[in-house]
């Protein structure tokens, strides 16, 4: 595939890295704060989505950008008719808007907090475990996220879509409370902070605490580079040779998670 890069940070070099090694072109890489050039893998560097030439010279769209500039990076791709996947967090409150502005230009989007196969397979466990453990209120469930300092949003997507399924399969708990508690928490709110510090990749740890044990499921992410693989899968899903999928569609579609 061509694979046009939308986000040259940290992971956009190792998706370029990982595209190549699977035998994709980059053909693109746009970043108004990296400087015009080259990528490290020959690609012309752009400043903006509006120089990208036209008809469409890119067989999909790999974007990792800010919560700030990705509804407008999906706008600009998707009216180019350009299949997109989406790995920036913290825009869905927009996720209507986008959805109608996919479905109007008969285009594809692809988006995911998380595109670790490790992450999905986490959200699975936490359910089951979830819901395993709500008829015995003796165990109260929290949990907490921590991540590098430079990242944009908090809580995290991975936490929100994780407090989500939890919440999904549990009576007990119906609120998700994100901020500082400076009281008790009521029983039916599920406290999940966050934590910012030095270059930690992520962790996400789910609770179930009781006064004669604590049971505890933690997922640690080493290194962005199974989130650009999993990135990658995603692309050669949704645009692959010889496939044309119109809509909006998640990772769980990717692994055919119901």
């Amino acid at each position: 595939m061509k694979i046009a890069i939308i986000g040259y940070g940290k992971m956009g070099k190792i998706i370029e890295e990982k595209a190549l090694c699977r035998g994709h072109q980059i053909v693109w890489v746009v970043d108004p704060l990296v400087k015009p050039g080259v990528s490290q893998g020959g690609a012309p560097i752009l400043e903006s989505i509006a120089q990208l030439p036209g008809p469409p010279s890119a067989d999909i769209a790999i974007e990792f950008t800010r919560p700030d500039t990705a509804v407008a990076n999906i706008k600009a791709l998707t009216g180019r008719n350009i299949p997109l996947v989406v790995g920036t967090t913290g825009w869905y409150g927009a996720l209507d808007e986008v959805r109608a502005a996919v479905q109007a230009a008969g285009s594809c989007l692809l988006y995911s907090p998380n595109f670790s196969l490790g992450v999905n397979l986490f959200y699975r466990i936490a359910s089951c475990a979830a819901k395993i453990i709500d008829p015995y209120p003796e165990y109260d469930a929290a949990g907490f996220e921590a991540h590098h300092n430079k990242k944009a949003d908090s809580p995290s997507g991975t936490a929100k879509t994780l407090v989500e399924k939890v919440l999904s399969e549990m009576t007990r708990k119906k609120t998700p409370v994100w901020e500082t508690l400076n009281r008790p928490p009521e029983p039916e709110e599920l406290h999940f902070p966050s934590l910012r510090i030095g270059a930690y990749p992520g962790v996400h740890s789910l609770i179930f605490d009781s006064a004669a044990d604590t049971i505890e499921i933690t997922h640690t992410t080493r290194n962005r580079e199974g989130l650009a693989s999993g990135a990658i899968l995603a692309a050669e899903w949704l645009a692959g040779k010889g496939i044309s999928r119109k809509g909006v569609f998640t990772f769980e579609d990717v692994l055919g998670i119901a």
